[in-house]
């Protein structure tokens, strides 16, 4: 099924490539660009005049000062200069591998960042004018995946707008109400549902999340105008939607549906029977790209259209394990399935720990994803650096509220969770795990992810840099948003005992060609499992 869906998502790309217009404004804090890692005279520019500052500062001739640097208050990691100054809330853009100290690393950084027109993006979470995102919720992290190009929070109230439309020539084989929509999509999490883990789309969403965001919506019928083959691709979709809205927009108030309050409304799922074919209605979700048209003085962010319908009063598991991946990309999430030809593997991650939602459509999200649509606490992720020696953490079942992650950066600091590391979490086979598809395997244990979630601005919005059917990723075979270490169709879990360590295929850091080449040094040993937690041990190797 997968491989279907990889050929499709040019639709979805199609839908994506538009400008993304400022919403209506209002004071909020939200994550901004500040500048470029490298850019040593603040011009807002990386170029070689900046190469010459940095020799200048190596060679001892002109040290950087505080006008070499970004201020950020309260700044969480302390650079120190050539004159051993600690610069305290701020940091120095030379430090280009955020190591807290300048050297020739940072030159040949410098210049290779320069060589490849391709400077790092430097983000600073503030209050201002800027509409995108609210303070998170008390006890979470800000999200990470903020600076994202994305209308739907994850974080707070989230609204969804369903629209369930089919045509005269094409209609349900089961016509559920507006109510039994709106009970499949935004009904209380239940255990004891068939449909469970999808047993609503807020049920899932409120697990996963920890109970950071809440979903909440409304849900219409519709018949449309015209016979299904009048609203072909994109340009089709986008047809459809405006016109059931305008329908619609009589008796209704759609200002209700911007739960975050950006100008947009956060999230709208078009459905249409199962029987409009996959064609031009396999489910995926893009920007609604036309900025010029409102409804009660909203504009549209992301919209999701698909085919995955309700098929009776009691069954709904496709329909919503469908939407919830697709809202995970209204989030900010790209997919993690490779877009490769329907004769490759297009698997991202393999093994009986390779599932994700944004992957199979069928099982919770990872730590990685949890963590930049910041469903942690502080508490809840732990960091291990070498200089900490041999050290002992309890990882949590990640299938709970407690559920917590142990990050190992490849550097000393990964500013606002962006960059390279690795991550480690204890996963069950139970909450949002409990009943994958049948070409699912899962399994239980500690699993490790390699990830870069660095972002980038592609000239029509900011995206991870690394995420599949992007050019960074050298057709998959360099850096990647996430994967999976030991990526094998085997039990890639690691259970009490087993060790972790340079030996295993993909627990390495890239090197300067992208690959992993790089060795870690360390060696991670799973202890005990028992009352839902487990104990990892990191120490370094030899």
């Amino acid at each position: 099924m997968k491989f279907i869906k990889s050929v499709l998502c040019s639709i979805s790309a199609l839908l994506l490539l538009n400008a993304f217009p400022a919403a209506s404004v209002q004071a909020a804090r939200s994550w901004h660009q500040i500048g470029y890692m490298g850019d040593l005279n603040n011009n807002a520019a990386l170029e070689a005049a900046d190469s010459e500052i940095l020799v200048s500062h190596l060679l001892g001739r002109q040290p950087l000062t505080d006008e070499n640097s970004y201020y950020i208050e309260n700044s969480f990691i302390g650079i120190h200069g050539a004159d051993g100054k600690q610069y305290g809330d701020y940091f120095v853009t030379a430090d280009m591998d955020e190591s807290g100290r300048i050297d020739a690393v940072d030159l040949t950084l410098q210049k290779r960042s320069l060589l490849n027109n391709d400077p790092k993006i430097v983000w600073r979470w503030y209050e201002d004018q800027a509409p995108h995102q609210t303070d998170p919720p008390e006890g979470f992290i800000a999200p990470p995946v903020a600076p994202v190009t994305k209308y739907l929070p994850s974080q707070g109230n989230a609204k969804l707008l369903i629209l369930y439309v089919d045509f005269p020539d094409c209609r349900y084989r089961f016509e559920p109400t507006a109510a039994q929509i709106e009970n499949a999509a935004f009904g209380e999490s239940n255990p004891e549902n068939a449909n469970y883990p999808f047993d609503s789309a807020r049920g899932f969403y409120e697990r996963a999340s920890k109970g950071a965001m809440q979903l909440s919506g409304r849900a219409f019928r519709y018949t449309a105008k015209y016979p299904v083959s009048s609203y072909p691709d994109v340009a089709g979709r986008q047809k459809l939607l405006a016109e059931t809205c305008q329908a619609l927009d009589a008796q209704y108030d759609f200002s209700e549906f911007d739960g975050d309050q950006d100008g947009y409304i956060d999230a709208t799922l078009l459905s249409v029977p199962t029987e409009a074919g996959n064609e031009n209605w396999w489910p995926c979700a893009g920007a609604y790209g036309h900025d010029d048209f409102r409804i009660d003085g909203k504009m549209f962010g992301h919209f999701i259209t698909g085919n995955a319908q309700i098929e009776s009063s009691t069954s709904c598991y496709n329909f919503n394990s469908k939407l919830v991946h697709e809202m995970g990309h209204c989030m900010g999430l790209p997919d993690y399935y490779l877009y490769v030809g329907e004769n490759e593997d297009n698997q991202g991650m393999h093994g009986k720990a390779g599932f994700e939602l944004m992957e199979d459509n069928s099982t919770d999200l990872s730590c990685v994803s949890k963590l930049q649509l910041g469903w942690y606490s502080p508490e809840q992720i732990l960091t291990y650096s070498p200089e900490d020696g041999e050290k002992t953490f309890t990882l949590y079942n990640a299938q709970t509220n407690s559920g917590n992650t142990v990050i190992i950066p490849y550097s000393s600091g990964i500013r606002n969770y962006h960059g390279e590391y690795m991550m480690l979490e204890y996963v069950t086979q139970t909450g949002n795990n409990s009943q994958p598809e049948w070409w699912v395997q899962t399994g239980s244990g500690v699993r490790v992810f390699h990830a870069d979630t660095t972002l980038h601005d592609n000239g029509w919005g900011i995206v991870y840099k690394y995420c599949n059917g992007s050019e960074f990723t050298e057709n998959y075979m360099g850096r990647r948003m996430i994967r999976i270490i030991d990526d094998r169709d085997t039990d890639n879990f690691y259970h009490p005992g087993q060790v972790i360590d340079g030996s295993i295929s993909g627990f390495h850091w890239y090197d300067a060609q992208n690959r992993e080449t790089v060795e870690t040094g360390l060696e991670i040993t799973v202890g005990r499992i028992s009352d839902d937690s487990c104990t990892v041990t990191i120490r370094p190797k030899g």
